[in-house]
């Protein structure tokens, strides 16, 4: 029996209870609607205990941070009077709390997607709660996806409520076909002042110049919105050094657990607080005293990066919604105010809504994690926005490189063991293809998973970050950057159980490792040298002339500026010619010859695309390689195949502007080199005449086939 009274709570959330409980009885899934400060994160898990405990089931709800994960946990904890890790407990990464008393779970997102790899038909789970589903995190929508997945095939029984003050909750309703029921929230008026456009390279000085404002013109606690670390550290040392007669108290994703605890609690002592957060403040948390919201309009989100081919962190404007959501921060508990550091005019165009995650980040990692689960297709899955086709086929092209994947996208032995490794499956493929120098892997995975510690101090060459890190943490003398790279290394050394390693490291076989990592991103020097390298995956780059790596003959290059044309590699590290046999690969190549509209067929000795020697034979290609060689033209060579007349680029920059995304490369003219695969004729391998085929086609009908695929 639940050990709490829910009619003596005055919350808005209990006036709908009845409501949710007899939907839910109902259906399979539902929709809640519930406004800030209605309650709904810790009542509503606590409510429908009742509904499912005799089921001996559980209840797992998914929180995007991992400090409303633990802080609603303990909430959760404090109105049931007990501990956390009894009937409510948590699991996020690198901590748990939890017993074989508990009944709800609060995890952070990409645990629910683990748990499932244990448990694809999740046999001990009722209920799944997606709480501030808004925010459309890729891991949220992968969860949902694969939640769906599973109550579509394997469990009817299992239900999913999705929670949100904000989301376009008529979208969702339809595609999961859901019920919507509706709670009013509490929140106090909150008075809006937009104070002008925020220049960003003064975002310190000037944000600092309005939260002085504030503390002198209005009453109560501060809380202003940050797009980083980086720029809550840069306001808090000019505040601490303004001597302001406030409490200064950070919060962000990566700070000690205590400091948030005690960023989101009343003063001790009643002193006036400025709290300096991220999104992170943005939902699901309730910060004591809070009356005044200083909004500089600025997130980071994590970006697909075509420089590192990694995911990063990019500074980027804030939609309509999340402007709404942190203006609430500031009426949770009194009427208050709220500073928008943009104009007007400003927000009136800003999108309504945040753009789904899914849109820009790397997919390699989903990739990864359906094949895992035996789902080669992502069009088997429930998905409320679908997975770019370009980055879809981009991430298969590199897990095949990587070993993960078989030619048809099954997941192969080495995919099953990079699957279990926490990182991106790049770095993944490396620490278990590391062998004996593991611990140089861990170290070079940290520097890499992290902000360049020597940006613009040095040159290109990595060996000099990690020698670097390994003498400082010898010397215990680790500064701020590398304290966060060591934090890495040591959650990696956990996994694989192993020691530090602070010897000094060999730059080749840095190199070597890299290149399992990242190996379409080997390099050769060209002939004549001068500072130019040619990839395996096809491009050229080069790297600065005074740079000693520019000597070198072979490198694995990390990062490097990846637009069109001649590259400029920013970390490399060298690769000695010794070592390149194991990655030369002896294979047969078919080669379409667009200009002379015939077939080459080779044996050549190469890695990736940059072949160290061929040997053209007389042999018949079969029509799987006449076609693939046809694919890999179009994608390398589409502006010269094919007639692109200014009618089809206006229709490819219309369906950019319908994404509403400009950054996402799906509708530029590689359209049509990038999606080959899935619009080229059957049979035109065996045509006599492929060029003038292709030349034929109506890229109109290209364009109509794909996007609605």
């Amino acid at each position: 029996m639940l050990n709490l009274d829910l009619s003596k709570i005055n919350l808005p959330i209990v006036d709908i209870l009845p409501e949710v409980l007899k939907k839910l009885k109902e259906e399979q899934n539902l929709i809640l609607n519930a406004e800030a400060g209605a309650g709904k994160s810790t009542i509503i898990p606590l409510a429908l205990l009742e509904l499912f405990n005799s089921k001996q089931q559980k209840i797992i709800m998914l929180e995007p941070r991992r400090l409303a994960a633990k802080s609603i946990a303990q909430r959760m904890s404090q109105l049931m009077g007990e501990e956390v890790g009894n009937t409510v407990g948590y699991r996020i990464r690198f901590e748990t709390r939890i017993s074989d008393q508990t009944k709800i779970e609060v995890v952070t997102e990409g645990i629910l997607n683990k748990m499932m790899d244990s448990d694809p038909t999740l046999k001990d789970v009722a209920l799944i709660i997606f709480d501030e589903f808004h925010e459309r995190s890729i891991h949220a929508d992968v969860a949902l996806a694969l939640a769906r997945y599973t109550q579509q095939n394997t469990r009817p029984d299992l239900k999913l409520l999705i929670m949100s003050a904000t989301l376009d909750q008529q979208l969702l309703a339809k595609a999961l076909h859901a019920k919507v029921v509706a709670s009013k929230g509490r929140q106090y008026p909150v008075d809006i002042e937009y104070v002008g456009n925020l220049d960003q390279r003064l975002l310190a000085e000037l944000t600092t110049e309005q939260i002085k404002k504030a503390l002198h013109s209005d009453q109560g606690d501060i809380l202003a919105f940050l797009p980083g670390q980086g720029e809550i550290l840069a306001v808090q040392d000019i505040l601490r050094k303004s001597r302001v007669n406030a409490q200064i108290y950070p919060l962000y994703g990566q700070l000690a657990w205590h400091k948030q605890w005690a960023a989101i609690q009343p003063h001790p002592n009643g002193k006036r607080k400025i709290v300096l957060a991220t999104s992170i403040a943005e939902t699901s948390l309730t910060i004591e005293g809070i009356k005044i919201v200083i909004d500089t309009g600025l997130k980071k989100n994590s970006i697909f990066d075509p420089n590192t081919a990694l995911n990063s962190l990019k500074t980027q404007s804030i939609s309509q919604d999340e402007a709404t959501q942190r203006a609430g921060r500031a009426g949770r508990l009194a009427a208050g105010k709220c500073y928008r550091m943009w104009t007007e005019v400003d927000h009136n165009i800003k999108p309504s809504h945040r753009l789904a995650e899914i849109l820009h980040a790397d997919l390699a990692t989903l990739k990864l994690d359906l094949a895992a689960r035996d789902i080669q297709q992502s069009d088997r899955l429930f998905w409320l926005t679908t997975p770019p086709l370009d980055k879809q086929i981009y991430a298969e092209h590199l897990l095949i490189q990587l070993e993960a994947l078989n030619e048809d996208k099954s997941i192969t032995e080495i995919g099953k063991q990079m699957h279990q490794v926490p990182c991106h499956p790049r770095l993944a493929h490396m620490l278990i293809k590391s062998s004996d120098n593991l611990s140089l892997a861990i170290d070079l995975a940290s520097v890499l998973e992290e902000k360049d510690p020597l940006y613009k101090k040095a040159g290109a060459d990595l060996s000099e970050r990690i020698q670097l890190l390994r003498t400082l943490r010898r010397e215990k003398r680790l500064g701020r950057s590398f304290q966060k790279i060591e934090k890495i290394a040591k959650s990696y050394r956990t996994v694989f159980k192993i020691e530090e390693d602070n010897k000094e490291a060999d730059p080749y076989a840095i190199g070597y490792l890299l290149a399992m990592a990242y190996p379409d991103r080997i390099a050769s020097a060209k002939r004549g040298n001068n500072a130019q390298f040619q990839l395996s995956n096809g491009s050229i780059a080069a790297i600065g002339h005074k740079d000693e790596l520019a000597n070198e003959s072979w490198l694995t290059v990390a990062n490097m500026d990846a637009r069109s044309g001649m590259g400029k590699i920013f970390l490399a590290a060298p690769l000695n010619p010794k070592n390149l046999k194991p990655l030369v690969k002896n294979k047969r190549n078919v080669q379409w010859d667009f200009e002379e509209d015939e077939f080459i067929v080779s044996n050549d000795l190469c890695i990736g695309n940059i072949t160290l020697k061929r040997e053209e034979i007389d042999d018949e290609p079969t029509p799987i390689e006449k076609r693939k060689s046809i694919i890999k033209a179009l994608q390398l060579n589409y502006d010269e195949i094919l007639s692109v007349d200014n009618e089809i680029a206006e229709q490819l920059e219309q369906l950019q502007e319908q994404n509403k995304y400009p950054e996402h490369p799906e509708y530029d003219l590689a359209f049509f080199g990038i999606t080959a695969e899935k619009w080229l004729p059957i049979g035109i391998e065996n045509d006599p005449h492929i060029l003038k085929k292709l030349q034929g086609l109506s890229l109109k009908q290209i364009i109509q086939t794909v996007t609605r695929s």
